[in-house]
């Protein structure tokens, strides 16, 4: 797990609770609400804020990074055999960043040609800060989880020949979270 989307004091603050009685089950919740918010938007928003990320790509019509936004590549190298050793390529004659599609295209061709551990990128992506619109879905998500809300509900009564089971997923969240974590889905279509 990497470093969670809001704080305790956000969260106290946001709910107004000026007690510690919470402390406990609220600090136990964030990681995993935060953990869950970036498994559904298939990124980490923070993780590689400071700290560099190395991706290994196989090639294709562009390279496609797992994180985003992307703040900075510090380096794009290609390896013609297995990913053994690199050589770098140079931007602005090798590659160059799309900003707007997050992808980084080839100068000069069509594509990446296909190479098996072939391209080393290595870059910073993410918020500095969360957005105040995600924030608030998380921050809704954990009072969610608060109020028992994400617990097994049944619409019948268990009795001995019957149970019902629901499990809590992505289209199951309140609309008001859901509309704010598909903003930001990192989508690679």
């Amino acid at each position: 797990m990497g470093a969670n989307l809001i704080t305790l004091q956000e969260y106290k603050a946001y709910e107004g609770i000026t007690s510690t009685t919470q402390d406990v089950e609220i600090a136990t919740i964030i990681p995993k609400v935060s953990e869950f918010v970036k498994n559904i938007c298939r990124r980490t928003f923070v993780d590689w804020v400071d700290d560099a990320k190395t991706e290994v790509l196989n090639g294709g019509t562009c390279l496609l990074l797992g994180e985003a936004p992307i703040i900075a590549i510090s380096g794009v190298e290609k390896s013609e055999n297995y990913g053994q050793s690199y050589t770098d390529l140079v931007e602005f004659s090798d590659w160059v960043l799309d900003s707007e599609n997050q992808q980084i295209l080839p100068i000069n061709r069509t594509e990446f040609p296909y190479l098996i551990n072939g391209y080393r990128i290595t870059y910073t992506a993410g918020y500095g800060m969360i957005p105040e619109d995600l924030k608030l879905a998380v921050l809704d998500l954990v009072t969610y989880y608060m109020k028992n809300q994400g617990a097994v509900q049944s619409q019948i009564a268990v009795t001995t020949g019957n149970a019902q089971v629901q499990y809590l997923n992505q289209s199951n969240l309140p609309g008001h979270i859901k509309r704010v974590l598909d903003l930001y889905v990192l989508n690679y279509n």
